[in-house]
């Protein structure tokens, strides 16, 4: 396979973010970008438009996307092969457990959050994630991802619910 032929068959893994486009998703991949200066690497994000006929991937999904053969059209580039994590239900790729939060450097996994219920006593302020609903419950009450969006130009003092800012 030659190098042009292996450039057109990766994937990237990149977040979804509210689209306007139809039939499309907003995909944003972080990239580490070299600065020749430092010698340090820097985050940088790149936006792709995934082709996305059947509306599998909402705002906050992961997503694994790859490039189509020719364009769609000028922005629409990629196609999304899969969700690979909901939002809100990440799995480590290394151990297959479930992360509970990620914060300070420190992943907490919910098998952890459950041995320490045991030793100390199940809590009232704890979510239970067994009980907890799927996505999508909130569809019309809180959850508005499903709507069709529009870009917000101004700000005319009426409510504009369904609105991604520029």
């Amino acid at each position: 396979m030659s190098l042009v032929g292996a450039a057109k068959s990766l994937l990237l893994l990149g977040r979804c973010a509210p689209s306007v486009k139809q039939n499309a998703s907003k995909i944003i991949v972080k990239k580490l970008e070299l600065d020749q200066n430092l010698l340090m690497y820097f985050p940088k994000n790149e936006v792709y438009y995934a082709h996305d006929p059947e509306n599998q991937c909402k705002t906050g999904d992961v997503v694994l996307i790859q490039e189509l053969s020719e364009k769609l059209t000028t922005h629409i580039t990629h196609q999304v092969l899969k969700v690979v994590y909901p939002l809100g239900d990440v799995t480590d790729p290394i151990t297959n457990k479930k992360v509970a939060a990620l914060g300070n450097g420190s992943v907490t996994y919910r098998g952890d959050l459950e041995e320490i219920d045991n030793l100390y006593g199940l809590t009232e302020k704890r979510f239970n994630y067994d009980n907890a609903p799927k996505r999508g419950w909130q569809e019309d009450k809180k959850d508005f991802s499903h709507k069709k969006s529009y870009i917000k130009y101004h700000e005319s003092g009426e409510e504009q619910p369904y609105s991604v800012p520029r």
